[in-house]
């Protein structure tokens, strides 16, 4: 059965697309949601104008994708988390996480754009796919590190004052 689609449908097409579907498909959800009608002069005529404009904001928010999955790719981030001394982590590192440290280095993605099958669990560097149209896809580097590896160089300095601190007492 052929259909005049009223929005974008993933996988099946865009607003203003004329669309072969089952009928089964088209009369048990298609056309109960009115998500498509069917493809008469009037139906084409009236969305023409919407279509073109439509069409064009597609190609705007392509193009700012393209953008960002160029300037994201091959990008490396690190996030610091606990673990064991064999370098198993106590919980996991998701999609949050690395969500909220590419935010944090200003790379403006969603959490949807970001594929991790599951959870990472060990310390290490992983490759992360982004995935931010059907054929616009990113990868970055994840380097998961203990906190102290993170910030180490702060701890010596601190560890340095202390014992100046301690031979001054005894001094006293």
């Amino acid at each position: 059965m052929k259909l005049l689609l009223h929005c974008d449908i993933p996988r099946l097409g865009y607003f203003g697309d004329i669309v072969e579907v089952s009928a089964g498909y088209a009369r048990n959800c298609l056309l109960p949601q009115r998500l498509a009608v069917e493809p008469t002069e009037a139906n084409i005529k009236k969305i023409e104008e919407e279509r073109a404009r439509k069409t064009e904001a597609r190609r705007l928010e392509r193009s700012r994708l393209v953008k960002t999955s160029e300037k994201v790719n091959g990008a490396e981030i690190t996030i610091s988390a606990l673990a064991n001394d064999i370098g198993h982590l106590f919980g996991s590192v998701g999609s949050e996480a690395v969500l909220a440290a590419l935010l944090e280095k200003g790379f403006e993605i969603q959490s949807n754009h970001i594929l991790l099958p599951e959870h990472i669990r060990i310390l290490g560097t992983h490759e992360v796919k982004l995935r931010f149209a059907d054929d616009i896809v990113a990868s970055i580097s994840l380097n998961i590190v203990r906190p102290e590896e993170q910030a180490g160089e702060s701890q010596p300095e601190q560890d340095e004052s202390d014992t100046i601190d301690a031979d001054s007492a005894e001094q006293d």
